[in-house]
């Protein structure tokens, strides 16, 4: 029996796992050591690759110094270069910030800053937030609560805010009466009748990413829908909130994964690619428009949390965004976004079980369907997104698959999101090893 029909127990948990040892750039090796090529970036975090000698003297450096000067005692040289240096790179009035250390932790903030933002206003109604299903924001309560991902959701259900749900907006799988050219009208329509619906006056904010990452597979904003969404809220006195968690950064070719879409959040959630995972940050930025709100009557936020600015991690933020800037890896990741989908199209193109491949920049998904005309998923119960995950492992490849990204229950989903200096040669080897993958186990399901 293939390697791919036998799979261990322990895949459905995080148990009984290999040890790492070390990493460095596009590799991660473990204690026995199997080299692996990280073609996910991990969960998208690492977009630098490992072991920065740069990113990691800068660590020891700010260490050497002071690990953590607690944020409400004191500012810091680290915190006020990271907070210009996002200042620049998201332009407009994207001018405020709060730090945490994750991007659950970043969302939560974000809701909190629209909530306080209509208190400061006094509009004590509006606590209701509107949020779309195949959406994923985060492990805290109130990240779980916008979430749209059944299978993360379900243990917790019953301690959850009351969310009003949206349908999700993927061209592949439009919403019904509408089609890949009008997804995004119709979409945004379905935005402006649930704020009539419940009230104006009592909706908060609308959240969304504006690529779906683990929800539903680097799914962008269809033409036209964020442009939308802004003057949608904006006619109704709601606050726009981008979770740009995982699609931000840089992630999908541009700084801040809206500007592609010409669109300004009031409140907006970076995390993974902010740091590259050398040390946890994390961080809500808030226009002028909130801030003034908020600073005029409350002084200040009323979220944080005992590392929120922490030293050392904004020293690594800081280290990390001046080599992205100055190897222009942004600009980089939106230059081979073509290569890669060229790649990802020619290694693909004999299986018949890839219905799409799609994303932005550096964060690319595979579809795998039963049907290639109605788009039919594969049954569930098959799990064969993590039957993909395995065999890549097993093939010394880490990528990302997904599963339930059609109904929360059924799909099968690929996500790739290597690092912005990955080599033409390793992204090669990334897509080589997940079309044999995906092969392998097609082939062991009886599948192809």
């Amino acid at each position: 029996m293939s390697s791919a029909a036998a799979l261990p127990r322990h895949i459905h948990a995080t148990g009984d796992l290999p040890k790492v040892a070390w990493a460095k750039g596009s590799y991660v090796y473990d204690v026995d050591g199997k080299q692996y090529i990280d073609g996910s970036g991990g969960p998208a975090v690492y977009c630098i690759g490992h072991a920065n000698e740069e990113v990691n003297a800068a660590i020891k450096d700010q260490l050497d110094r002071i690990a953590h000067g607690y944020r409400y005692n004191f500012s810091s040289d680290a915190l006020e270069e990271l907070t210009e240096i996002i200042r620049r790179r998201c332009g407009g009035t994207l001018n405020h910030m709060v730090y945490v250390t994750g991007g659950s932790e970043a969302v939560e903030s974000c809701l909190k800053l629209a909530l306080q933002y209509h208190a400061a206003r006094g509009e004590m109604s509006r606590r209701r937030f509107i949020a779309r299903e195949r959406s994923w924001h985060g492990n805290t309560l109130g990240a779980l609560s916008v979430s749209g991902f059944l299978e993360r959701k379900r243990a917790f259900e019953g301690s959850l805010l009351d969310v009003s749900r949206l349908s999700p907006a993927n061209a592949y799988r439009p919403i019904a009466g509408a089609t890949a050219e009008t997804v995004g009208e119709a979409c945004a329509k379905e935005l402006e009748d649930e704020i009539l619906k419940l009230g104006p006056e009592k909706v908060a904010a609308f959240i969304f990413e504006p690529v779906v990452g683990a929800a539903g597979g680097c799914v962008p904003a269809p033409k036209g829908y964020a442009k939308r969404v802004r003057e949608i809220c904006d006619r109704y006195g709601v606050i726009m909130i981008s979770d740009e968690v995982m699609c931000g950064a840089g992630r999908s070719g541009a700084w801040r994964a809206l500007e592609l879409d010409g669109v300004e959040p009031d409140v907006m959630s970076v995390a993974k690619g902010l740091a590259a995972g050398y040390l946890p940050l994390g961080a809500a930025v808030y226009n002028d428009k909130v801030a003034d709100a908020i600073h005029g009557l409350h002084g200040a936020p009323m979220t944080g949390h005992t590392f929120t600015g922490h030293t050392a991690c904004c020293a690594a933020g800081v280290a990390v965004q001046k080599i992205v800037e100055r190897e222009q890896l942004v600009e980089r990741v939106h230059r081979m976004e073509g290569t890669l989908r060229a790649m990802l199209r020619e290694a693909m193109s004999d299986i018949a079980a890839v219905g799409d491949i799609r994303g932005r920049g550096f964060f690319q998904a595979i579809e795998l369907v039963a049907d290639h005309e109605t788009k039919e998923p594969f049954d569930g119960e098959r799990k064969l997104f993590m039957k993909v995950r395995q065999q890549a492992f097993q093939n010394g490849l880490i990528c990302y698959p997904v599963g339930g990204n059609v109904d929360g229950i059924n799909g099968d989903v690929v996500i790739l999101a290597p690092p912005y200096n990955v080599t033409e040669a390793e992204l090669g080897e990334i897509v080589d090893k997940t079309a044999t993958s995906i092969r392998q186990v097609l082939k062991a399901e009886g599948l192809a």
